[in-house]
């Protein structure tokens, strides 16, 4: 493998500019390719980010032989294939999040990329902001004693479009899946990733998408994740750690990190992190770290703890009795 890492984008939406963007704050990385399923957006996002090679679609982008790691950008339902066709052209591919539209599609993706000996992780860019770290560092010293209680939320309000990826069902729309997946990545950093109850509830709209809902994660020390998310209903975007000894305070907005602080007893800390880039450089930067260290998935975000998380989610959405038009 070259120094720089080339990466490929799959997909020109919005996020895929976003991803751009952040590549040009990225230590040794270029970005080399984009696939799309037509010529023109292709050439239009390739001249808007200066990409040498433009595809007209993505089997040639997974098959570009200037390319070592590709970014799959598209909605959620086409991940898993997206992915799959990447990891089993030697590509190693950070997926965007949701990873999948369940546990059963993850499990897929992962046993392909572990069958070829191929790296792959979750795009979850949130645990790899600066922030996010120390708050990790405070969380492994037990700074504030052991965890009893954790909180996330993040809601936000949209206009209805009954054939937009938030609120269509055929493109995995809702919450839960789109926004909700923060506050439960949240939780397993935190606490782990298996509870050993759920409890949640839901307002299903009349797209038939979860437009808000809440969920309680219990697990066996009797530790709580109390978590919501909605896209009607805009609400805080904070975190908040409570443990035996103090509480870790992460503002808004938790997703996207650039304070945290510290309460226990006497001492109180607090951090803030001048931005660097526009934080998709942080997940790069641990692809290109992983993939020059040999590594085949991310300590920070591992294939069992998306496994993990995507089970939470179909264990929340089967309460509901809110299934997709692909499943």
């Amino acid at each position: 493998m070259t120094t720089a890492i080339r990466w490929g984008i799959l997909g020109t939406g919005s996020i895929a500019k976003q991803f751009a963007r952040g590549l040009a704050y990225t230590p040794d990385a270029v970005l080399q390719s984009v696939g799309s399923r037509t010529q023109d957006s292709a050439d239009a996002f390739g001249e808007a980010f200066s990409v040498p090679t433009r595809h007209a679609s993505y089997e040639a982008l997974a098959n570009d032989p200037e390319v070592d790691a590709i970014y799959v950008s598209t909605p959620h339902p086409f991940h898993k294939d997206n992915s799959i066709l990447c990891l089993q052209a030697g590509k190693a591919v950070l997926c965007e999040k949701p990873f999948t539209i369940n546990a059963t599609e993850a499990k897929a993706v992962v046993e392909v990329a572990r069958a070829r000996g191929v790296f792959l992780m979750e795009a979850m860019w949130s645990r790899f902001f600066p922030a996010m770290q120390q708050v990790k560092k405070w969380l492994d010293e037990k700074a504030i004693g052991e965890v009893r209680l954790v909180n996330a939320d993040f809601g936000f309000r949209a206009g209805i479009n009954p054939e937009g990826r938030l609120f269509n069902p055929a493109l995995g729309g809702g919450a839960l899946l789109d926004v909700g997946i923060y506050a439960t990545s949240f939780a397993s950093f935190v606490l782990g990733p298996h509870p050993t109850r759920i409890e949640s509830m839901a307002n299903i709209g009349e797209t038939g998408v979860d437009e808000q809902n809440a969920v309680i994660l219990g697990y066996d020390n009797g530790a709580m994740a109390l978590l919501s998310s909605a896209i009607r209903t805009s609400t805080p975007h904070e975190a908040t750690i409570v443990g035996t000894e103090g509480t870790i305070h992460i503002p808004t907005p938790f997703w996207r990190a650039a304070k945290a602080s510290l309460k226990a007893g006497d001492r109180e800390e607090e951090v803030e992190f001048d931005a660097q880039g526009n934080g998709y450089n942080y997940e790069a930067a641990e692809v290109g770290r992983c993939l020059r260290e040999g590594l085949l998935e991310s300590p920070t975000m591992s294939l069992d703890e998306t496994i993990a998380l995507m089970n939470i989610l179909d264990a929340v959405r089967a309460q509901w009795g809110l299934t997709y038009p692909m499943e």
